[in-house]
């Protein structure tokens, strides 16, 4: 390589050495420090002459003190080249902080090693940021209660005690009545002071043990365990019921609900999944409603069998999809700053010719394991990229996103089907098509997801995480996938205006974006203040309810048109970026 004149000197190296913007040090064989730089006293705490005295482990916290001992053996044997760790520093005002310490030998010519060379990074910051987004994980922002990831995880181990055991596990389903007229009259910010106080009313009211969750809304799930029979609950639920109709004092205002529970046992003569308990338990809990609310209602598996034969089968969705019955319904994805409409996703809906317009809940659970759930995957894709085909002949190019299942990514020869229904449409462009799966799916096998985000890249196929934060290792998976747009689950932006936590977890989890270079699209915004609050913490591309609802493709032009002129969020748009 050739330097420009002069060449570098030692003072120049020197220099670097001292201000590098990570800590650097050179440490004896022995495990003392030789040399340090101003960085690492400034990360320690320490001056230079009282690190020299130190050994190097002398800053590791006792309970991270074996984990490179190995590792520096290894190094100094010339086992390996070099290795990285990230542990414990306990500085000198007693304050801990995560540090990343990378560690090199060096040898002479004779290959003896002389000494060792230190790069430490003070990652304290990535640390909490990850901390915070891995409780998240679990636990409902509003309440602090389970949510419905860490439910699943209590009411499986639940399941397994009561096998072991021989006893039996209650799975309740409640929906608070008259709430909505509290939210309607009170606004939604009284709505959530109800829901918290009431939230830990009712967990002081279990026994310990015992799990109340929060699903969203005022929907809650109890689980109680070791119960001897079915009648043992009977207690358990009056006074779940008693204590959701006691008064709350909140604020000035003196509130008072009630609830309606629908409860369901395990085990059964046919052996259930924890999905099919709590989808009994809700149904029990709406034939609590219709019998009068506050109440409770036991499930009747007997009666499910003869209500599930008068409703959708899975024949009867397949039977729709001859009939052309499923249509999709497109919600637009913004860019808040520049007002730009960056693509849209494509949802489905059953036009039923009884029932009217149902929800993809109403009807996708039904074949969630069946290979019908494919078909109707491939039919959802098909119609997206006709859809496209129609824009681009009218000379308008907006993507498309469409959902996926983990159905349809194990499904032998999917990508081999997608890469024919794109060859029908040989002038579209492929990235305007995006594939967006649930964070949940995607972990069920990071292997298999990996590979499959990186076939879908060869296709230049778009890709995007769905509901970040829901799976039980967000952060885990986010190095080792390739996935360049991860779409933030909607209940992290909707809480985020309640409490100032909120919004700085919100923007721990931006941050880590950043650094990972991951595009970033917010769900669940509702209103302009989501709007705003998000464009302050610097995050542009958004979707929800208060930018657009899911409408007929029919309704899309009517609405790009007021978008344009929509002086709300032009107003939006010009919110500045605060946040670091």
């Amino acid at each position: 390589m050739d330097y420009p004149e002069p060449p570098p000197s030692a003072s120049m190296f020197q220099k670097t050495f001292e201000y590098a913007a990570v800590g650097m040090a050179h440490m004896s064989l022995q495990g003392r420090w030789l040399r340090v730089n101003r960085k690492l006293c400034e990360i320690t705490g320490y001056s230079a002459q009282e690190l020299l005295a130190l050994s190097f482990q002398g800053l590791t916290h006792p309970d991270d003190g074996a984990r490179d001992r190995e590792s520096l053996a290894q190094l100094l044997t010339n086992s390996i080249s070099s290795y990285s760790i990230e542990k414990r520093y306990i500085r000198k005002d007693r304050s801990t902080i995560w540090v990343l310490v990378q560690v090199s030998v060096v040898f002479n010519e004779q290959g003896q090693a002389e000494y060792g060379i230190s790069v430490i990074q003070d990652i304290s910051a990535q640390k909490a940021a990850a901390q915070l987004i891995e409780s998240m994980a679990y636990n409902d922002q509003l309440t602090g209660l389970p949510n419905r990831v860490l439910l699943g995880d209590r009411l499986h181990q639940a399941m397994t005690l009561a096998r072991r055991r021989d006893r039996t596990v209650a799975v309740v389903f409640l929906d608070l009545d008259g709430f909505k007229a509290v939210n309607d009259q009170y606004g939604h910010a009284t709505g959530d002071l109800l829901l918290r106080s009431l939230a830990n009313r009712m967990k002081d009211g279990l026994r310990e043990g015992d799990t109340l969750a929060r699903l969203g809304g005022d929907e809650f799930v109890a689980v109680f365990l070791d119960l001897l029979d079915s009648t043992a609950c009977a207690p358990l639920l009056a006074r779940l019921l008693q204590v959701a109709a006691q008064p709350l004092p909140v604020g000035n205002l003196n509130l008072q609900v009630s609830a309606s529970l629908g409860v369901t046992f395990y085990p059964q003569a046919e052996e259930v999944d924890a999905d099919q308990l709590l989808r009994q338990a809700d149904q029990a809990m709406y034939q609590a409603k219709l019998a009068g609310k506050n109440r409770y209602h036991v499930f009747d598996a007997e009666n499910d069998r003869t209500v599930r034969g008068h409703l959708a089968s899975v024949e009867r969705i397949r039977s729709a999809l001859r009939q052309q019955e499923f249509v999709l319904y497109y919600q637009p994805k913004v860019n808040m700053r520049t007002r730009q409409v960056v693509g849209v996703e494509a949802l489905i809906r059953w036009q039923h010719p009884q029932a009217g317009l149902l929800l993809p809940g109403e009807f996708l659970p039904l074949i969630e394991n069946h290979r019908l759930a494919v078909d109707v995957g491939e039919w959802v894709i098909h119609q997206a990229l006709l859809q496209l085909s129609t824009w681009q002949r009218q000379g308008m190019l907006l993507p498309i996103s469409v959902n996926i299942s983990a159905m349809e990514i194990q499904q032998a020869g999917f990508l081999e089907r997608l890469k024919v229904a794109m060859q029908a449409f040989p002038d579209l462009p492929a990235h305007c098509l995006q594939l967006e799966i649930l964070e949940t799916s995607a972990l069920d096998d990071l292997g298999q997801a990996a590979r499959f985000i990186g076939q879908c890249a060869d296709l230049s196929v778009g890709f995007a995480i769905d509901d970040f934060g829901t799976g039980y290792s967000s952060l885990t998976y986010l190095k080792r996938l390739p996935i360049p747009v991860v779409k933030i689950d909607q209940s992290f932006v909707r809480d985020m205006l309640l409490e100032q936590d909120n919004k700085s977890i919100l923007d721990g989890i931006l941050w880590i974006m950043r650094q990972l270079k991951r595009s970033v699209v917010a769900e669940g915004v509702e209103t302009l203040e989501h709007g705003r609050a998000l464009m302050d913490l610097g995050c542009e591309l958004a979707q929800g309810y208060g930018i657009a609802r899911p409408m007929p493709v029919d309704q899309l032009p009517a609405w790009l048109a007021a978008w344009e002129q929509d002086a709300d969020w032009q107003a939006v748009s010009l919110v500045p970026r605060t946040a670091v």
